[in-house]
């Protein structure tokens, strides 16, 4: 397995035990409701051979294992922060918000990584068992600056995330969560896929009102920290910083931290020209990304499916 980490995570944690043992069996009713995948609950311990440790996300833990109930089949599985989860569904009560479960397990894309199945262990926690990619996190690979193993493949991996992206917002969902941290590639670099729709909501009215400031502030539209009406173009301008970030290794704008705070620099000062770090980008691969990044939703790039079009009309060059 190498060691890599196929999440683009870091923290690794014990995956013996959970904090949240027992004791929230009062919720059990509501997260079965709410995730409405297996009704019979997984003992994980027993159920799966764990492959590599344990690394942490925003809202859940991720492995690598081996699925004895499925002929020993290599998966990646999820196990969410109940208290986490609680907390953000609650939100949104009363909207009939489908889950994290119901919502992965619809999704079919040849760049979205498929979800087997979801629902509740015998600890209480929601689960879902996802198709495992045996490559690194895009974030990994952005991190180590390997320019060598990306050349001449920036621009296909940038056109597979945007059908990905498009694909999410036709089904009628917003990602909210679109960074470098979501998407894993195979070990040559030629696939990528997108994953984790744990902040993802449905493009309606009642979803897109302002006041729900979840996300990677690094890549936060300036509209979400705002607290100002949202829709799918927060995910566009998301999409733009990933591109930025991975054609260049750098952000478009200077981190001086990395809470909610950095948001607001991104409808406050311009981001650096992205030829400042690529002096022979090609023009209009450099105009598509700086577009989407634009603080004013209104001259933002409009829709995903403008910014597949945009992207396609470029030359395969050696991005």
């Amino acid at each position: 397995m190498g060691g890599k980490d196929w999440f683009g995570l870091h923290a690794s944690i014990p995956i013996g035990r959970s904090r949240l043992d027992g004791g929230l069996m009062g919720i059990f009713d509501a997260f079965r409701k709410m995730f409405g995948g297996s009704q019979t609950r997984v003992d994980v311990e027993q159920r799966f051979e764990l492959l590599r440790s344990a690394v942490s996300g925003t809202m859940s833990n991720f492995f690598a294992a081996r699925d004895r109930a499925n002929g020993g089949k290599i998966v990646g599985v999820k196990l969410c922060d109940v208290e986490k989860v609680e907390f953000f569904e609650g939100r949104f009560k009363g909207l009939n918000k489908p889950s994290e479960g119901e919502i992965a397990i619809k999704m079919k894309h040849p760049n979205v990584v498929v979800t087997y199945e979801h629902g509740l262990t015998t600890k209480s926690q929601p689960y879902l068992v996802m198709e495992f990619i045996d490559g690194p996190g895009l974030q990994q690979v952005i991190y180590a600056r390997e320019e060598q193993r990306l050349q001449g493949k920036r621009l296909s991996l940038i056109r597979q995330m945007a059908d990905a992206l498009a694909y999410v917002h036709k089904s009628g969902y917003i990602h909210r969560d679109i960074c470098p941290r979501n998407f894993i590639c195979d070990e040559s670099l030629d696939l990528i896929k997108l994953i984790d729709f744990g902040l993802t909501l449905p493009a309606t009215k009642e979803f897109m009102q302002p006041g729900n400031r979840t996300g990677t502030p690094l890549y936060m539209a300036p509209e979400v920290i705002r607290r100002r009406p949202t829709d799918q173009r927060v995910d566009i301008f998301s999409f733009g910083v990933t591109c930025y970030q991975l054609l260049t290794f750098e952000l478009p704008w200077p981190v001086a931290e990395t809470t909610g705070m950095a948001a607001l620099h991104h409808d406050t000062s311009a981001p650096t020209d992205i030829f400042k770090y690529r002096p022979n980008l090609h023009p209009q691969l450099a105009a598509t990304v700086m577009q989407a990044m634009q603080p004013n939703p209104a001259q933002r790039t409009p829709d995903m499916d403008t910014m597949v079009r945009q992207l396609r009309q470029i030359p395969s060059e050696d991005v």
